[in-house]
């Protein structure tokens, strides 16, 4: 059966075996992935997507058709009023962090009530560095509502946080580099209606990376008022070279768009470049990556279950996300498994990673990712920090077939190495 890969027939059987276990979850994905393949094909038609809308802009980029048309497909496919969607956005937390910056002013007060953000934006808040440029450098206050010790939100102790005058509630759906389950629209829209109850001016505002089209809805069709997150995970469908979103209210995605270029001109500058025609296609291809990175991770969570290692969520959990995690117990098997995803990378599968001290994180950080795009989260790949509880966190998957055969030879590479479980 794995004619070009050397497998043990340990694995094999196991691979088998989680194969069969997984199947009503395979056809759960793929009922939301044709819900969703259908609101996108949608959006497209709706707006009259042609091959002019793909032509390079130059210089302002005044009048770039295919640019606005863009963003009212993002919009209508993703549930928002407006959208704002460009390949000069470098990264996720570039664009949560022009949303923030758009929406927040000196003497506001962010309360993210999922606990601490993710580790790149603790610098933007001014949690950790040396404050530069930051909210906090700004005047912008930030409070916190942590977590139940279950990794679920408070919802009792968020009521009792809000108040009037306050201007933002901040969401991460994700989990992060953590443990905690990843946030259901459902769960945001609780937070929303509680937060609007309290405080009916306030935005509620998500980072909604590695959320997109796991759902059949999005945060901003249910109740928050912004969301961002990064063009190379589930909306760029592993065609878009680069890029971001804000999505939201038209009032607010005008505000975000005065931040990234200049107040006055907003939008209606920025040159396209020739970009337009991948980040159509990346749309395009989204909800169904988004599902073929959905069965990787049920396969993955299957497969290292039925090897004895601790997962989540287990492969038979609803998700909220694309990522995967896996409880690999000791730093050896922990680079061992990233090797191994590693090795069945269609680009630099040569590469051997090694843990290094990355920017913007705490510690030492290894990453498995041999992506056609650098980076690109939606592509198979596993990071995890070298600390307890020695967890590597997989996202991704362009194709069922190789992100399930990446996560066999993940386990291949732990055997190999003497620290795959008995």
């Amino acid at each position: 059966m794995y004619p070009f890969f050397k497998i043990d027939q340990r694995i094999q059987d196991a691979a088998k075996r989680a194969e069969e276990m997984i199947r009503p979850q395979i056809e759960q994905i793929d009922q939301t992935t044709e819900y969703n393949q259908q609101k996108m094909l949608a959006a497209f038609i709706k707006n009259g997507v042609s091959e002019s809308h793909f032509v390079a802009s130059t210089g302002y980029g005044y009048g770039d058709r295919g640019r606005e048309t863009l963003d009212r497909v993002f919009a209508d496919a993703l549930g928002a009023e407006d959208a704002l969607v460009r390949h000069n956005f470098v990264s996720g937390t570039h664009a949560l962090t022009v949303a923030l910056f758009g929406v927040l002013r000196p003497g506001d007060t962010m309360l993210s009530v999922t606990g601490i953000p993710y580790d790149t934006l603790r610098s933007v808040i001014g949690l950790t560095g040396n404050g530069i440029g930051s909210l906090k450098e700004f005047g912008i206050k930030y409070e916190q509502v942590d977590l139940t010790p279950q990794g679920h939100p408070d919802y009792e102790e968020i009521e009792r946080r809000v108040h009037p005058g306050l201007r933002m509630v901040y969401v991460q759906r994700s989990r992060g580099y953590s443990l905690r389950p990843s946030l259901f629209v459902e769960e945001i829209e609780k937070i929303a209606k509680i937060a609007k109850k309290k405080a009916p001016d306030c935005v509620v505002m998500v980072d909604n990376c590695y959320g997109e089209f796991v759902q059949r809805t999005e945060p901003v069709s249910r109740g928050a008022d912004l969301m961002a997150g990064s063009l190379i995970k589930n909306p760029g469908g592993g065609i878009a070279p680069t890029g971001g979103y804000i999505a939201g209210t038209k009032e607010l995605v005008e505000r975000c768009a005065y931040r990234l270029t200049t107040p006055g001109t907003g939008r209606e500058i920025g040159a396209t470049l020739g970009n337009n025609r991948e980040l159509f296609m990346g749309a395009f291809h989204a909800p169904h990556v988004t599902g073929e990175a959905l069965k990787t991770a049920v396969f993955t969570a299957a497969l290292f279950q039925l090897l004895g290692y601790g997962v989540t969520p287990n492969y038979d959990e609803p998700r909220a996300d694309i990522i995967q995690t896996m409880l690999l117990e000791n730093e050896t098997a922990l680079v061992a498994f990233c090797q191994g995803v590693q090795k069945g990378a269609p680009v630099d599968s040569f590469v051997l990673p090694e843990p290094w001290d990355m920017p913007g994180y705490d510690c030492k950080v290894i990453m498995a990712a041999g992506a056609f795009t650098l980076g690109a989260s939606i592509e198979l790949s596993a990071d995890a920090p070298l600390r307890e509880p020695y967890a590597a966190w997989m996202q991704g998957g362009l194709n069922y077939h190789s992100g399930r055969l990446g996560a066999m030879l993940a386990a291949q590479s732990m055997l190999e190495q003497g620290v795959l479980k008995d």
